[in-house]
């Protein structure tokens, strides 16, 4: 058993993508302020709400409601945009360019995941569809 074979050891993937949750959770809100206080709280509700509600069963302990692994990759796209857009919105441009490649970083390191929760058959659309 190597160390990131241990339960309870973050690993690089579900490290950056935390990370880049809680960028988004912080630089979304920070961005809407400005234009309505209730757009900045519905959307800290909607980026740590639904991925909490929603989830595909093996991927997380606990699902309170299942979705198909497509859903829990389009709920991380959801993040990662979320923390480009909000960081560009509401920082100076070097932070935002960082946060843009950790989001990059994220995606890389994502993707054997969601190739993992949402297959694509042969002809591109999702497996069993």
């Amino acid at each position: 058993m190597t160390d990131n074979d241990r339960p309870g050891r973050a690993d690089l993937p579900s490290a950056l993508r935390f990370l880049t949750e809680l960028v988004a959770w912080v630089a979304t809100p920070w961005a809407l302020a400005r234009h309505s206080v209730v757009l900045a709280v519905a959307s800290v509700v909607l980026l740590i709400g639904l991925p909490t509600v929603f989830a595909t069963p093996g991927d997380k302990r606990h699902a309170i409601v299942p979705v198909p692994g497509l859903v829990t990759v389009a709920l991380v796209l959801l993040q990662l945009v979320a923390a480009a857009l909000g960081a560009w919105a509401a920082w100076p441009r070097p932070v935002a360019v960082a946060v843009t490649l950790l989001v990059a970083a994220t995606v890389v390191t994502e993707l054997p995941r969601w190739r993992r929760l949402a297959p694509l058959g042969r002809d591109g659309q999702p497996a069993g569809a």
